[in-house]
């Protein structure tokens, strides 16, 4: 079920509220548990029992690690691997079992001997996102960070709390734990809640989906109908998508947890405004980048460690990034890419970066992450390395006015500029100085401009919910994560 389906939107949302607040105190946990449990029913009736065994097997990992750290830590150590061991079994049979196994067959078949057969394993909704979290708690135990929970429907509703489940952001144990025991809720928090969830709900359906009706034709063309320019369009196209798709959504995710009175960690922080690829990763998908840092990359030694195991550590985060993300040798190599640049940044080419224009150094970063981005969109390797080969091929530098035309609509036209503009800090920067420069003013004029902000809001929700009404055309790119 979509933030943005109508029914989540004027069914589902309205009556989880209404639910939540007219309970007593003391059973609204529960409220959100059961809740969480029927909103993943929803789109995964069947796989609701591989949540709850994910739940039963960290919940009992987390309390023979506890109980033994103190007197028995080599037990604890042999308790956490278990855990973590079991917890990885159940993320590889899912999401990578078919990957893995077509794989061995391409090998077998080389030296003529008989396939492997597998079915096709049905990848369920946010296996990823809620794995990622249960291992967090599990370590964090282990780390003596916070003691294990010794309430399993507190930790269930940790692993299953709707508003992040499908699609994160991915939520740590430690930053969230203590608000299942005490949280704050006013009238406040709660509109701060529902403008930052129109906010996101207008990223999705106004400008993200637009970009990917664009980057969808054009990921569609033949290799030999599509020129150098709409190969540009299209790369571009998705990369607006995927930003203003899941940045969106992580909008909608932390806007609704302050409606439940919850405080995430933001998940985005305008990526492409950086100017380095490093700067990239502290910026975009923040809860992914900073969980690999603290469980893998600074376990493994981080940057303390000579020159050779640092490139090491880089490299085996992105590969893991980048299979984090999807079966596929595409992501594999998207991973790698990324890794190689860090890897060059971290040898001294930042340095290089840094005494360049600044305009430059944007350009730099965005040429380096439009590349990535095609092996991220197309389906196969192939695929991806013949769309590059028409972004560069000087030959294919054509400009087919009708082709673009029938390709790209005037709205489509709009939308791409808007994007180009909220992709960066403008707004919130002009916002900042009209505020700033009524906050000494008249109450009245405050209280115009606030009236202004809930007129912008209002107009937003409207446009997406004409939107949301008018087109059948709805992905969320990162589902299938």
């Amino acid at each position: 079920m979509l933030f943005s389906s109508p029914i989540f939107l004027f069914a589902f949302l309205p009556l989880v509220l209404f639910l939540y607040y007219i309970a007593p105190k003391r059973m609204r946990n529960f409220i959100l548990l059961s809740i969480s449990l029927l909103f993943y029913a929803c789109g995964e009736v069947f796989y609701v029992a591989v949540m709850l065994v994910s739940i039963m097997l960290n919940y009992l990992t987390g309390l023979l690690v506890g109980f033994n750290l103190d007197h028995f830590p080599k037990r604890a150590q042999l308790f956490l691997i278990i855990g973590v061991t079991l917890n990885l079994c159940l993320l590889v049979s899912f999401k990578y079992a078919n990957f893995i196994v077509d794989n061995i067959n391409k090998l077998l078949e080389l030296i003529d001997i008989g396939s492997v057969d597998l079915a096709p394993v049905h990848l369920p909704l946010g296996i990823s996102f809620f794995t990622f979290q249960a291992l967090s708690y599990v370590v964090d135990v282990y780390r003596k960070e916070v003691p294990p929970q010794k309430n399993i429907f507190d930790l269930a509703l940790f692993v299953t709390l709707f508003p992040q489940l499908i699609a994160g952001p991915i939520v740590r144990y430690h930053d969230i734990v203590n608000q299942f025991k005490e949280r704050f809720h006013s009238t406040a928090k709660f509109a701060e809640g529902i403008e930052r969830f129109i906010f996101g709900l207008a990223k999705k359906m106004l400008i993200a989906n637009p970009m990917g009706q664009v980057t969808d034709v054009v990921f569609a063309l033949k290799n030999s109908e599509l020129t150098s320019p709409i190969a540009w369009i299209g790369i571009i196209a998705y990369a607006l998508q995927i930003y203003f798709d899941f940045s969106g959504y992580s909008d909608m995710a932390i806007g609704l947890g302050k409606m439940f009175g919850f405080e995430f960690l933001e998940n985005f922080n305008y990526p492409y405004i950086s100017t380095s690829v490093r700067e990239f990763w502290r910026r975009w998908h923040i809860s992914l980048s900073t969980w690999f840092r603290d469980y893998v990359y600074i376990p493994l030694g981080g940057s303390r460690v000579g020159p050779v195991r640092v490139y090491v550590n880089l490299f085996t985060v992105f590969v893991l990034t980048g299979i984090w993300h999807g079966a596929s040798w595409n992501f594999l190599v998207w991973g790698l890419f990324h890794g190689v640049f860090l890897a060059c940044e971290h040898a001294g080419f930042s340095k290089v970066v840094s005494r360049l224009w600044k305009p430059l150094q944007h350009f730099y970063l965005l040429f380096v992450v439009l590349i990535s981005w095609v092996f991220f969109k197309a389906e196969n390797l192939g695929l991806a390395i013949d769309y590059l080969s028409s972004m560069f091929n000087p030959y294919k530098f054509q400009f087919p006015t009708a082709q673009l035309t029938s390709l790209i609509s005037n709205e489509a036209i709009y939308v791409f500029v808007i994007g180009c503009i909220l992709a960066t800090p403008i707004f919130p920067w002009l916002a900042q100085k009209v505020f700033q420069g009524t906050s000494e003013k008249s109450g009245y004029t405050q209280f115009s401009m606030a009236g202004s902000k809930v007129i912008l809001i209002t107009f937003l929700l409207l446009l997406a919910m004409l939107k949301i009404a008018a087109s059948t055309y709805n992905p969320f790119i990162y589902f299938r994560f």
